[in-house]
């Protein structure tokens, strides 16, 4: 593995709303929540659970979000347990240290606060994991690159509701992204920084 420099774990949208019995459910998310809970709960102080977060209403949100989410009615606000928008209660147990950052896009670079304040910490390289690997993973990531980090993925430590499509953004990011990206299994990242 390369040398990583300053790094932050960023876990991507480990909520229950994608755990739990919702019309979101991935059901890999559980599978993959000891890798989650392995880096976490060593590296606490480096890890920043992001948190997806539906519009109260349908018409609360910008442009064609807005379609989305009258789609997606019983996802936001006003339907939707409050409850549901928090992390895994293994996670949650980390916060503090680990920090929260909620979002309201796939990505989490559109307001640029999250990139600001990585930026102030020095932060060089950033391990991703969590779900979906070929939605809100995938923007986290390709927003990373395009903002200069190094990034690592934790291939057993991503997930998606759709085998093929977490296939082929794994297979992308590998093929299409190697000098900037390294794809590698959680336990050999692990190793690397113990």
């Amino acid at each position: 593995m390369k040398d990583i420099g300053n790094w932050r774990h960023i876990c991507v949208d480990a909520q229950r709303m994608f755990i739990e019995d919702t019309p979101w459910n991935v059901p890999w998310m559980k599978r993959v929540l000891p890798e989650l809970l392995e880096i976490a709960q060593h590296h606490a102080e480096r890890t920043i659970f992001t948190r997806f977060v539906p519009p109260v209403r349908a018409e609360d949100a910008f442009g064609s979000w807005k379609e989305y989410y009258r789609k997606w009615w019983m996802m936001t606000g006003e339907h939707l347990p409050e409850e549901l928008i928090g992390l895994a209660p293994s996670l949650q147990k980390l916060v503090p240290p680990a920090r929260l950052y909620d979002k309201t896009t796939y990505s989490p670079w559109i307001d640029g606060k999250l990139f600001t304040h990585l930026h102030l910490e020095g932060a060089t390289s950033l391990v991703v994991t969590g779900g979906e690997t070929d939605v809100c993973v995938l923007t986290t990531v390709l927003g990373a690159i395009d903002l200069g980090f190094h990034v690592i993925v934790l291939s057993d430590a991503v997930c998606s509701g759709a085998d093929e499509t977490h296939d082929a953004a794994i297979d992308l990011l590998g093929d299409r992204f190697s000098v900037q990206l390294q794809l590698i299994k959680t336990e050999e990242f692990l190793s690397a920084i113990s």
